[in-house]
């Protein structure tokens, strides 16, 4: 019966998304709320980025609505104490605030660190805290203290990491529904119904979206961006799950690491990207807290891929990290594993660098032929 309302969770949230983000655009056209073109951006036209106002409403109604459904009808809904949805909705109604006061008028990145702080510390209150490093290097069972403080670090990171990606049309929302697939299936196996309501709830929502946002002709009014609306929802969510996902409970026979490396392995290539991307601002002295074009897409754009293939090239990265820690998991210890996912993150690098390097090359060469040719 919990597999029928899940489906139901994510039907409804599709359905909901359905309809109202064809009215976002229509009052975003209206009132000309648009995100312009700079030097940053890929898009060449004003597109709204409204898109993730969608979210957290559709999120909070398909929530409560399949909740008392089963409530109505008798059904349980699991062991999940009430203050931990809660305390959930409150920073998650924080973030969504203030990620529509960023899309509308700008809110300074200091402002919003601060508000994702108090989110994170929100998550904390009911006991949502990472309580053990399952034997990574060596360490397992975390104080309260370290654990609470591992945990904020890792909303903000997380949350940040998400906004961050956000960078091409797709990107952030394709690679939010493969983890929330994954994390959803992961909290389904162990029977924790609520938090696998939330992860199918939020891939709902994003379906319509990414389809939206990848497929939808701008010149037509039929194209938008998520904003922060909907990156620091999505962050804050996928978080949670990661977090929750990777505890370990008094008295549980389930083992630790692999839960913990299977849940971040979701999320290895937005957490990853933001390590290399803050190293590289550091080594050149700018400020690691303001825009650039260093991320990721930006670099499989300077080799010559079209912004359609960056996508499809990015996904098919994250599926591959998560695939190889699936496989890799039980055999190898989580230190490891870590170790192995980083080599191969370098090794990507060092391979779009070269592609990098390649294209640049081969544009000069057919500069200089234009150039004697005049």
């Amino acid at each position: 019966m919990d597999s029928l309302f899940l489906a139901g969770g994510f039907l409804l949230a599709l359905l909901l998304g359905l309809l109202i983000i064809p009215k976002i655009l229509l009052i975003s056209y209206k009132k000309r709320l648009f995100d312009l073109p700079d030097c940053r951006k890929v898009h060449m036209v004003p597109i709204p980025r409204l898109g993730g106002i969608s979210f957290f409403p559709v999120i909070l109604m398909t929530l409560c609505f399949i909740l008392g459904l089963q409530v109505s009808w008798g059904y349980p809904i699991g062991s999940q104490p009430a203050d931990e949805f809660l305390f959930f909705t409150v920073g998650g109604m924080m973030l969504f605030l203030v990620g529509v006061a960023d899309d509308l008028i700008g809110v300074s990145y200091r402002y919003k660190f601060f508000v994702q702080l108090l989110a994170a510390s929100l998550m904390v209150c009911p006991g949502e805290w990472l309580n053990t490093m399952g034997g990574l290097f060596g360490m397992d069972e975390l104080p309260h203290w370290a654990g609470t403080l591992l945990t904020l670090f890792i909303v903000v990171y997380v949350t940040n990491a998400i906004n961050l990606i956000d960078g091409i049309d797709g990107l952030a929302s394709g690679l939010s529904c493969i983890a929330l697939l994954v994390l959803g299936l992961m909290c389904t196996v162990q029977g924790d119904f609520v938090y696998a309501l939330l992860a199918f709830s939020t891939f709902g929502v994003i379906v319509p979206f990414w389809f939206y946002n990848v497929f939808g002709n701008a010149r037509r009014g039929h194209k938008l961006f998520m904003g922060d609306a909907g990156s620091l929802i999505l962050g804050y969510i996928l978080s949670l799950l990661a977090i929750h996902l990777s505890r370990t409970d008094a008295g549980s026979a389930t083992a630790g690491g692999s839960q913990l490396a299977l849940a971040f392995s979701t999320l290895i290539v937005p957490l990853f990207d933001v390590v290399r991307v803050v190293m590289h601002r550091l080594r050149e002295r700018r400020n690691p807290f303001l825009p650039d074009k260093n991320h990721l897409h930006h670099k499989l754009l300077r080799t010559g891929m079209r912004p359609r293939m960056v996508l499809v090239a990015i996904l098919f990265i994250a599926l591959f990290f998560i695939g190889l820690n699936w496989l890799l998991v039980d055999h190898i210890g989580i230190t490891a594993l870590l170790l192995l996912d980083i080599v191969l993150w370098i090794l990507v690098q060092m391979f779009i660098n070269r592609c990098i390097w390649k294209n640049k090359k081969s544009l000069a060469q057919v500069n200089d032929a234009e150039g004697h040719r005049d």
